[in-house]
C-alpha cells in the first residue's frame, strides 16, 4: 500500500483498509472546530478583563466564528464536492489554523474578532467536508457506525472544550487556547494526506454560484438578527437583517425551484425523514447549546468554581454522549430510527425541565443530571438524524448533504445562545434591579444589571471603598446570586417548553418504519462516482 492515500474509495475493489485509521482524522478535524467554539465559555472571562471587552465585544468575539461558520458551509460543501472534498478538508485546516494564530496574537477587540471569523470561514470548509468524506470512504453497511462515532465527537467536542482551555489557563494566557489549535492543525492535516483517500463528484457541472451566493446571503443574515436581537434590541440592524434575510430566503427558493442544476433541491423537503431529522437537529441543538451556555455561566459566577474546574464538571456531559452513541446504533436498528429521535428529544426535554426547580443554594450536584442527561440525549438523537440526512443526498452532493446537517446545528446552537440568552438576561436584570432599587449609584447599578460578571465587578470594587464596602459587596454578591439563580430556572422553563415543542412536531413529521419504506418520495442514493484530487 502506498505511503499517500491515493486512490479514491469507490475505486477499490474492498473496503479501503485504513478507513478507521481516516475517521480517527477527521474526528480530530472535527474535534477542533467544535472545540474552539465551546472553549471560549472559559475563557470569556480572561479576554474580557485583559482586553477590556464590553458586552458587545464579548458578544462577537463568540459569535464571529458563528457567522461565517453557518452562513458559508452549503456553498463551501458543494465546491468541495466539486473540485476535492479531502482538498477542502486540509484548505480549511489552514485557514482555521492561520486564524488561531491571528487570535493568539493580536490585543484589541476588533482583530480578536477578525481572527475569529477567519477561523469560522476555515470551520466552514472543514465541516462538511468530515461529513463528505466519511460517507465517500466507508461502505454503506458500516456508515452508521462511522457516523456515530463522528456526532459522538462532536458532542465530546462541547465538553472536552472547556475542559482544555481550562487546563491551558491554569499556566498561560487566553491566547493558548487559539494557539493550541495550531498543532492539532498541522497533525490533521498530514494525517489525512496519509490516512485519507480522496474524492470528489463526477461529472457534476457547473456550480450554482447565484444560488450558493443566496444561501449565503440568507443563513448569514438570519444569524446575525438571531444575535443582534434579542442581546442588542430589535433596532435597524437587527429588523435590516431580518429583511434581508426573508427576501433572500425567498429568491432562493424560487431560483432553486427553476434551476436545472440546483445547489440544494429543495423538494427534498417533502420528504419527511429528510425534513423531520433536520427539523430534530435544530431543535435539538437549539435546547442543547442555550443550555450549556447559561449552566457554565452558573457553574462560573454563582458557584465560583474556575476555568479548569468548570471544564472538569461538564465531563458528565461527555459521559453521557458516549453512553448515548453505543445505544443508538442497536436501538434504531431494533426499534427504528423515529422512536429513538423522540426518545431523545423527549430525554433532552426533562433534562432541561430538571432546572427549572432549581433555588438558592443550588449546588453543583442540581446539574449533574442535566447534563448527564443532555449528553444521553445528544449520543441518542443526533447520529440517526445525521444519518438520515446524509442517506437523502446523491454520491455527487455529499457535501450539501453536510453543509445542510451542520448548519442545522449552528443555525439551532446559535438560536439557542441568543434566544435562551435574551430570556435569561431579561430575567435577571429584572430580579436584580428590584433588589437593589435605590441602594447603588446609577452607572453601579447599571453595571450590575447587565450581567452577573458585572455584577460581581461592582461588588469587588465596593470591598475597598470604605469602611462599610464588605457588607455591601456582600450583599450584592447575594441579590446576584439569587436574581441569577432565578433566571435559570425561568430560562430552564421556557426552554423545557420550546424543546417539548419541537419534540411534538418532529413526531408528527418524521414518519414511522412503514410510512417510510413506503414512501415514493424516498431517494435512493445513485451509484458512487469519485475521482481522485
Amino acid at each position: 500500500m502506498p505511503f499517500l492515500a491515493s486512490v479514491p474509495a469507490d475505486r477499490m475493489k474492498a473496503p479501503y483498509p485504513r478507513r478507521w485509521w481516516a475517521l480517527l482524522v477527521l474526528c480530530l478535524s472535527l474535534l477542533i472546530v467544535v472545540m474552539a467554539n465551546t472553549s471560549l465559555i472559559v475563557a470569556a472571562p480572561d479576554m474580557t478583563r485583559d482586553l477590556s471587552l464590553s458586552s458587545a465585544d464579548l458578544q462577537w468575539v463568540v459569535d464571529g466564528y458563528t457567522v461565517p461558520y453557518a452562513a458559508l458551509m452549503l456553498i463551501l460543501g458543494a465546491v468541495g464536492d466539486k473540485y476535492s472534498r479531502r482538498g477542502a478538508l486540509i484548505a480549511g485546516l489552514v485557514v482555521f489554523g492561520a486564524g488561531s494564530v491571528m487570535g493568539s496574537l493580536v490585543h484589541s477587540a476588533a482583530t480578536v474578532i477578525a481572527a475569529r471569523a477567519i477561523m469560522g470561514v476555515g470551520a466552514a470548509i472543514v465541516m462538511p467536508a468530515t461529513l463528505s468524506l466519511l460517507v465517500a470512504t466507508f461502505p454503506r453497511a458500516e456508515r452508521a457506525k462511522a457516523i456515530t462515532a463522528w456526532s459522538a465527537t462532536s458532542g465530546l467536542g462541547i465538553a472536552m472544550g472547556p475542559l482544555i482551555a481550562g487546563a491551558l489557563l491554569k499556566q498561560h494566557a487566553w491566547g493558548s487556547t487559539f494557539l493550541i489549535n495550531v498543532p492539532i492543525a498541522a497533525v490533521a492535516i498530514l494525517a489525512a494526506l496519509v490516512l485519507v483517500p480522496p474524492s470528489k463528484a463526477e461529472g457534476m457541472g457547473r456550480l450554482d454560484l447565484v444560488g450558493g451566493l443566496l444561501s449565503v446571503v440568507t443563513v448569514g443574515a438570519l444569524v446575525y438578527a438571531v444575535i443582534e436581537g434579542p442581546h442588542f434590541g430589535w433596532h435597524a440592524p437587527a429588523i435590516s437583517a431580518v429583511a434581508i434575510g426573508a427576501a433572500g430566503l425567498m429568491a432562493f427558493l424560487l431560483w432553486e425551484l427553476r434551476h436545472p442544476a440546483p445547489i440544494l433541491n429543495v423538494r427534498k423537503f417533502r420528504d419527511r425523514a429528510f425534513s423531520g431529522s433536520v427539523l430534530a437537529v435544530l431543535f435539538f441543538f437549539l435546547g442543547a447549546f442555550g443550555t450549556i451556555y447559561y449552566a457554565t455561566q452558573y457553574l462560573q459566577f454563582v458557584l465560583g468554581y474556575d476555568a479548569l474546574s468548570t471544564g472538569v464538571r461538564l465531563l458528565p456531559l461527555a459521559g453521557g454522549v458516549f453512553l448515548g452513541a453505543a445505544l443508538t446504533g442497536k436501538l434504531s436498528q431494533k426499534l427504528g430510527m423515529k422512536p429513538v429521535v423522540v426518545a431523545g428529544m423527549l430525554l433532552g426535554t426533562a433534562a432541561i425541565f430538571l432546572l427549572a426547580r432549581i433555588g438558592n443554594g443550588a449546588t453543583y450536584t442540581d446539574f449533574v443530571p442535566t447534563l448527564a442527561l443532555l449528553g444521553l440525549a445528544i449520543g441518542l438523537s443526533s447520529s440517526p438524524c445525521t444519518d438520515q440526512i446524509m442517506g437523502s443526498f446523491p454520491e455527487s452532493e455529499l457535501g450539501v448533504g453536510g453543509g445542510i446537517n451542520d448548519t442545522a446545528v449552528e443555525f439551532g446552537g446559535s438560536l439557542g445562545i441568543a434566544l435562551l440568552g435574551s430570556i435569561l438576561a431579561t430575567a435577571y436584570k429584572d430580579r436584580i434591579g428590584a433588589a437593589l432599587a435605590g441602594q447603588l449609584p446609577t452607572e453601579a447599578l447599571s453595571t450590575a444589571k447587565d450581567s452577573i460578571g458585572g455584577a460581581l465587578g461592582v461588588a469587588q470594587q465596593l470591598t475597598h471603598s470604605s469602611a462599610s464596602g464588605a457588607q455591601q459587596a456582600q450583599a450584592l454578591i447575594a441579590a446576584a446570586d439569587h436574581a441569577f439563580t432565578h433566571a435559570v430556572a425561568h430560562t430552564s422553563l421556557i426552554g423545557g417548553i420550546v424543546l417539548s415543542v419541537g419534540t411534538v412536531l418532529v413526531a408528527l413529521v418524521l414518519p414511522g418504519r412503514r410510512t417510510a419504506a413506503a414512501d415514493p418520495e424516498q431517494h435512493v442514493p445513485e451509484p458512487a462516482t469519485a475521482s481522485a484530487r
